[in-house]
C-alpha cells in the first residue's frame, strides 16, 4: 500500500524543509512529511484539509469541507523517501492527520532513507506498528482534551496513555485555550505518573495575536505547575499556511 499524503497544492505532496515549530524540538531544522486521514476530529484543528473531506460531517469550527482529489495524494514509499532525502535534513518529522494509521507503510518508507532522526507527531490513540516502532527516535504525543470536541473514550484511551507514559521516547504536548483546561492535564499527569519535564503546554491559536494573548497567562501557569511552555514558532514566522 502506498502512503496517503496531504497536499500543498493539487497533486503536490506536502513534503518540505522547515523548522520544527512546537515542543521539545522547536527551532530545529527538519523535513516534514504530512500524511492524510485522522481518526479524531478536533473543533480547532488547523489541518482539517487532511480529514474533513466533502461528505464528512464531523464538526469543525470553520465548517469548511475539502475536495479529496485536490487535498489528498498517494505516493510510493520509495518515492516519498527520495523526496525527503533530496531536502538534505538530518531530522524528519512525520505528521498529519494521524500518521500512525499508516504505520506499516511508514516503516517501509524509513527503510529507504539514509540515517536520520525520526520524530512522529501523534494524537496518542494509535499504537505504533511493530515494524515502525523500533525505527522511531521520538514521539510527540498530543492527547486531545475535552475542549477538542472528541469524546474521552476515543481521544484518551487509558491503556494507550499508560503505554506512552512508560516510553522514554514520548514527550507530551497539550493544546490549551482557556486556563481551566489545565486541570485536565494535571489529572492525566497524576493518573499516569508523567514527569512535568516531559509535558509541554501550548496555546491554541492560528495567528500571532491569539498565541501571544493566551501565551501570557499560560506561561505563568506552566511556571506554577513545573511544566514546559511551547509556542507555535511557524505561525509567527509564516502564518497559518501549508508547507511551513
Amino acid at each position: 500500500m502506498p502512503l496517503t499524503l496531504a497536499t500543498t497544492a493539487p497533486g503536490e505532496p506536502e513534503i518540505f524543509a522547515s523548522l520544527q515549530g512546537e515542543g521539545v524540538s522547536a527551532g530545529r531544522p527538519c523535513t516534514f512529511i504530512r500524511l492524510s486521514r485522522c481518526n479524531l476530529a478536533c473543533l480547532w484543528c488547523d489541518t482539517a484539509y487532511t480529514w474533513r473531506f466533502e461528505g464528512d460531517n464531523r464538526p469543525h469550527r470553520d465548517g469548511e469541507s475539502f475536495a479529496r482529489q485536490a487535498n489528498q495524494v498517494t505516493l510510493d514509499e520509495a518515492d516519498a523517501a527520495a523526496r525527503i532525502a533530496l531536502l538534505g535534513q538530518r531530522r524528519l518529522v512525520i505528521t498529519g492527520g494521524e500518521p500512525l494509521l499508516q504505520g506499516a507503510a511508514l516503516a517501509r518508507m524509513i527503510g529507504h532513507l539514509p540515517p536520520m532522526h525520526i520524530e512522529i507527531e501523534t494524537n496518542g490513540t494509535v499504537a505504533p506498528h511493530p515494524a515502525l516502532d523500533p525505527l522511531v527516535h521520538q514521539f510527540n504525543v498530543s492527547p486531545k482534551l475535552a475542549h477538542s470536541g472528541n469524546p474521552a473514550d476515543l481521544a484518551l484511551p487509558p491503556e494507550r496513555l499508560a503505554a506512552w507514559a512508560a516510553d522514554p521516547r514520548a514527550w507530551f504536548k497539550f493544546v490549551i485555550a482557556e486556563p481551566d483546561h489545565v486541570a485536565d492535564v494535571i489529572a492525566l499527569q497524576r493518573d499516569h505518573a508523567i514527569g512535568g519535564e516531559r509535558i509541554f503546554l501550548m496555546p491554541e491559536g492560528r495567528d500571532s495575536e491569539t498565541l501571544r494573548t493566551r501565551g501570557r497567562w499560560l506561561a505563568d501557569i506552566c511556571s506554577h505547575h513545573g511544566l514546559n511552555f511551547t509556542d507555535r514558532l511557524h505561525i509567527h514566522l509564516w502564518g497559518d499556511t501549508r508547507g511551513t
